[in-house]
């Protein structure tokens, strides 16, 4: 188990599940499903704190990086930008790549 002084910014399905205080299946289930905010690396879950606590606020991921755009000292003067890529739908070409 996970003490407060040992948290992460990323954690895997299993500290997820204990954070949420819910079984892994169902963490599982909902990341399979997209309804969590997370991505598989090398076929292992991985989440990000920030952004499970904020759809547990009921943000949505995409709300919660746009939250994040301007948050940092680097990010690009034109967040217009930023925000139409990260809303933008992606072109069928650019999902066969990733395989």
């Amino acid at each position: 188990m996970i003490t407060v002084h040992e948290q992460t910014e990323v954690m895997t399905l299993e500290e997820l599940a204990g954070f949420l205080r819910v079984s892994e299946s169902i963490v599982r289930k909902y990341a399979d499903r997209g309804w969590l905010p997370g991505r598989q690396i090398g076929g292992h879950w991985r989440f990000s704190r920030l952004a499970v606590q904020q759809w547990l606020r009921g943000r949505s991921p995409k709300e919660s990086i746009l939250g994040q755009a301007g948050a940092f000292e680097d990010d690009p003067d034109d967040l217009d930008e930023v925000r139409a890529a990260v809303l933008r739908k992606p072109d069928p070409g650019e999902l066969a790549g990733d395989r």
